[in-house]
């Protein structure tokens, strides 16, 4: 038998490592149904687990009561936030004849705003609308049984979130017991670091998320209160809310804010509403998300756009909301293997380098 000694080439390496992407990456798509709520189950849990762990240390109750009190506290804080929108919303319910009278107007000036344009009479874009609304009402039943069916997948979704949660929390002790007996005696210190890390980096990264949100609301809400808006706390929540999405929900908040501001009040209003969203944000891009959120992952920002687009093509909204902090787990994890450590460097980069300049600058 001839061994060989000598390393495979570059090409025979890529090849490997290229079909091994397809292939994961299909797996992921075709198991997402199972492997989205997973995940975030797993991102809950590292969050809940010092909470879980207060409670098995200072009030010596047992794992599942610990679990289980862990996401009531979670899904408290949900449904709290939740509660506080809601409240939000149905205030606009007061200015309901306002809005329809203020739509009216802006369809009527685009109407004449088309026709002085493009010389289409207004008859017939009337009949346009019109023949579209009726075709819109036909399928009226279809589209009831659509929304349904979604919001009764959306609950199922949390449901199974919930119940990842409750048994990666309870069986946490077991699954990292399995994982070192899956790498051997000898790679158990580098597991340890790993998986250290990883609860580090991304209970920090929560909960800067978290931070991130609540002060760019507060900022959000002060600006509209002193530019005048009438649903300043609602606008402010959705800029603080959407501005969690990774870099299109600024612009689903801008769109939301303007129409709500738009609908409840003068048009320089909603000017001013849009400035500051877009002056908001540029803060929290340039400022903010590196100091509060960029540090804890270390990504650069190429990856970390690249990591978004392909997580909203295999898994919709919720790959966007993952993308970064599963890529932030590849990175510690490739940082700690030799062969792995130049993928490391490559999701890193700009980082590392001005980590080791650092470095080198207080040396001399």
């Amino acid at each position: 038998m001839i061994t060989r000694n000598t390393p495979a080439p570059f090409y025979e390496r890529l090849s490997l490592i290229l079909i091994g992407l397809l292939a994961l990456g299909f797996l992921v798509i075709q198991g997402k149904d199972v492997l989205d709520p997973l995940m975030f189950g797993f991102l809950f849990a590292i969050l809940l687990s010092p909470v879980s762990g207060f409670f098995e240390r200072k009030l010596k109750a047992p794992r599942s009561v610990s679990s289980f009190l862990s996401i009531i506290l979670l899904v408290s804080f949900i449904a709290g936030v939740l509660y506080l929108v809601g409240s939000q919303i149905t205030k606009l319910t007061d200015d309901w004849p306002m809005l329809q009278k203020q739509i009216a107007q802006s369809v009527n000036d685009l109407y004449d705003w088309v026709q002085s344009t493009f010389h289409y009479d207004v008859t017939k874009q009337k009949i346009f609308l019109s023949n579209t609304e009726h075709k819109i009402l036909s399928r009226g039943s279809e589209v009831v049984s659509t929304t349904f069916g979604a919001v009764s997948s959306l609950m199922l979704f949390y449901v199974f979130i919930m119940i990842f949660t409750f048994f990666i929390l309870f069986y946490r002790k077991l699954l990292f017991s399995f994982i070192l007996q899956a790498f051997g005696k000898t790679n158990e210190p580098i597991v340890h670091d790993i998986v250290e890390n990883i609860q580090a980096i991304l209970r920090q990264y929560i909960l800067g998320l978290l931070l991130e949100m609540i002060i760019v609301a507060t900022v959000a809400c002060t600006v509209f209160l002193l530019i005048g808006i009438k649903y300043a706390a609602l606008l402010g929540i959705i800029v603080g809310l959407f501005n969690i999405i990774p870099y299109l929900g600024i612009f689903t908040a801008l769109l939301l804010s303007v129409l709500i501001t738009f609908a409840t009040g003068p048009v320089s209003n909603a000017v001013w509403v849009a400035i500051s969203v877009i002056a908001i944000h540029a803060v929290d891009a340039n400022v903010l998300l590196p100091t509060v959120v960029g540090s804890k992952v270390r990504l650069n920002a190429l990856i970390t756009f690249l990591g978004i687009i392909l997580g909203e093509m295999m898994w919709g909204l919720s790959g966007m909301f993952l993308s970064i902090p599963v890529m932030a787990i590849f990175k510690i994890i490739f940082d700690r293997i030799e062969s792995t450590k130049p993928w490391g460097y490559l999701l890193g980069g700009d980082y590392e380098f001005k980590k080791s300049a650092e470095k080198k600058m207080k040396t001399r």
